[in-house]
């Protein structure tokens, strides 16, 4: 099934485009929900499922409200103020849905997993019942999810929508926003004043819109794109982003890490090569050769310069390599 959504001359005008951290945390929670991981993600997969199964995030709030299929509930995207919002920005907003928003949703999600009456799982009858309170546990939920699946990789993968976000900026300048808009996805096309959205999971309205249309570029959206049409909010596409095939490939090192090394130090040169995939100071040392305190205080260090964030995940905290990091210790002449 095709939609299409009408544009005037106004709509394409008030077209932008927007980093979205809830549209990874509720991608990423669908892709880990599917029978498979996907090729380009596995090796992240790989590593997250465990701790959220760990969590019991695997059957939470978000497993009742981003199901593997279908349809999600649409407040857990609520409308960036700005092309580059903070998650906390978003989780005040998921707070603040107005509760005849909550049920609307609830009511979608129920009518695709119709059930006996009264029936249904009790997190969504609370939510249903005390949208106030059941969104602080969603939220909470959230930010747990995020410090464990997304946190210790947001470096890596906010480069990527960014540079996304950048190269699109351009083309707009250079050949308009109709030129973008066919260049976004296979299932999506521009045609005299027409955006038309092939193939089932894409499903807008202008009926159903405000003006214009925000477009977020999605490192897990793949290899499908994703709509969100609320009144009187500007509809929203969430498309993969450019260069998903190369974001967990390892990023090892070479002359640069020895340069490193002369600054800092190889055990804290050492370290960072390791980073390459968050890790706890106990993974650390048996990789290392280390001791435990020697790699606690030289993490303390980095992170005092910006070269590695921390992450609690549990019981243990997982320590990360920055972009400033990255940056470091790419090849020289890498762009």
């Amino acid at each position: 099934m095709d939609s299409e959504l009408s544009f005037s001359t106004a709509d394409l005008a008030q077209t932008r485009f927007a980093v979205s951290p809830m549209w990874e945390v509720v991608t990423s929670f669908r892709l880990l929900a599917g029978a498979a991981d996907p090729a380009p993600h596995r090796r992240w997969a790989e590593q997250v499922r465990p701790r959220l199964e760990c969590a019991g995030l695997d059957r939470g709030w978000l497993a009742e409200l981003v199901p593997a299929r279908g349809y999600l509930a649409d407040f857990l995207n609520p409308t960036p103020a700005g092309p580059f919002p903070e998650l906390a920005a978003e989780l005040a907003m998921i707070r603040d849905t107005a509760p005849e928003r909550v049920r609307a949703d609830l009511a979608r999600l129920r009518a695709e997993r119709p059930g006996p009456a009264g029936a249904g799982p009790a997190r969504l009858r609370l939510l249903e019942e005390a949208p106030g309170a059941a969104l602080e546990k969603v939220a909470a939920e959230i930010e747990t999810y995020w410090e464990l699946a997304i946190a210790p990789y947001w470096a890596r993968i906010r480069q990527l929508l960014e540079a996304d976000v950048f190269h699109r900026a351009r083309q707009v300048a250079e050949y308009g926003s109709a030129y973008v808009l066919n260049e976004l996805h296979e299932s999506v096309r521009w045609d005299e004043g027409t955006l038309r959205l092939v193939r089932r999971h894409c499903s807008v309205t202008r009926d159903h819109a405000g003006a214009g249309m925000l477009l977020v570029p999605s490192a897990f959206a793949w290899p499908r794109v994703l709509t969100r049409s609320v009144v009187p909010e500007p509809p929203q596409l969430a498309y993969p982003a450019r260069g998903i095939g190369t974001l967990w490939e390892p990023r090892t090192p070479g002359a640069a890490g020895e340069a490193v090394a002369a600054v800092l130090g190889r055990s804290r040169a050492l370290l960072l090569a390791e980073l390459d995939t968050p890790a706890s100071t106990t993974d650390l040392a048996a990789r290392c050769g280390l001791s435990a305190p020697a790699v606690s205080q030289h993490l303390t260090a980095l992170r005092g310069a910006g070269l590695v964030t921390a992450h609690r995940a549990g019981r243990s905290v997982l320590y990360a390599r920055t972009a400033v990091a990255d940056a470091l210790l790419a090849p020289v002449g890498a762009a």
